[in-house]
């Protein structure tokens, strides 16, 4: 897999990050609070190229990203019990 920030973005996107955590989860670990932070250039996401960072593994930030893209194109079905 290549590098998931483009050179041009990776000190933005990491200083975001850790504001964002720093926000979001302040200094309690475990964290409780997960986030993705998704930067294309407008008009290059198609063909283009989105760079990706969080505080999360990649395996359960692919999951919460594909829970939420399922939502908007309403094809997601709340489990009983479940918010």
């Amino acid at each position: 897999m290549s590098d998931p920030i483009q050179a041009q973005y990776h000190g933005l996107m990491q200083g975001l990050a850790e504001g964002i955590d720093g926000i979001l989860n302040g200094d309690t670990r475990p964290r409780h609070t997960a986030f993705v932070l998704l930067v294309s250039g407008f008009g290059q996401i198609e063909g283009g190229r989105v760079n990706y960072i969080s505080n999360g593994s990649r395996e359960d930030m692919i999951a919460m990203m594909k829970e939420y893209i399922a939502r908007n194109e309403g094809r997601y079905v709340e489990e009983e019990g479940h918010a």
